[in-house]
């Protein structure tokens, strides 16, 4: 990876990269370290003569490598706790749909944040990131379809959990 490519990916992706630590860390200045760290650590093993064939999803492994070892070392903050202290998660697309109604938005990402890791990581990946789950199976090393299932299982219990509660 030359210079030239590394500076284009670093300006293609790292708000996304951003995007994505923070909304599984909630933690502005350790996602900034995290996502500097990632593409620290993309360039050790790009500049070792190493060919990277997607960058993007290179990128994502690498820092959910990360953010798993920071998981593992601190306890990440409650959504309850950051809801109180005003937070709210922007729309990464302009002109797309507007969030009409914020309390069903909230109690969504109350949702999502109660599930399993796993799950969790997927539906962010997928909505938030607006990864394909070609993408997403590249990234975590599983087979598409797989990704697919657990996507369409994730989906249903949060709309499950979601009706329930109503």
């Amino acid at each position: 990876m030359k210079e030239e490519e590394f500076s284009a990916a670093y300006e293609s992706f790292s708000d996304a990269l951003f995007r994505h630590c923070y909304f599984r860390l909630y933690d502005r200045e350790k996602s900034k370290d995290i996502v500097q760290e990632a593409f620290i650590k993309t360039w050790q093993y790009a500049s070792k003569g190493v060919e990277i064939e997607n960058t993007r999803a290179f990128l994502y492994k690498v820092l959910n490598n990360l953010i798993i070892d920071e998981i593992r070392k601190k306890k990440a903050l409650s959504l309850e706790i950051l809801l109180e202290e005003g937070f709210q998660p922007i729309d990464n697309k302009e002109g797309r749909r507007s969030l009409e109604n914020f309390s069903d938005f909230k109690d969504l990402l109350k949702i999502i944040h109660k599930l399993e890791e796993n799950k969790k990581n997927l539906l962010i990946m997928r909505y938030i990131d607006e990864l394909g789950p070609k993408e997403i199976a590249h990234i975590l090393g599983e087979n598409e379809n797989i990704i697919s299932v657990r996507l369409n299982r994730a989906i249903k219990e949060v709309r499950e959990i979601f009706n329930n509660g109503r």
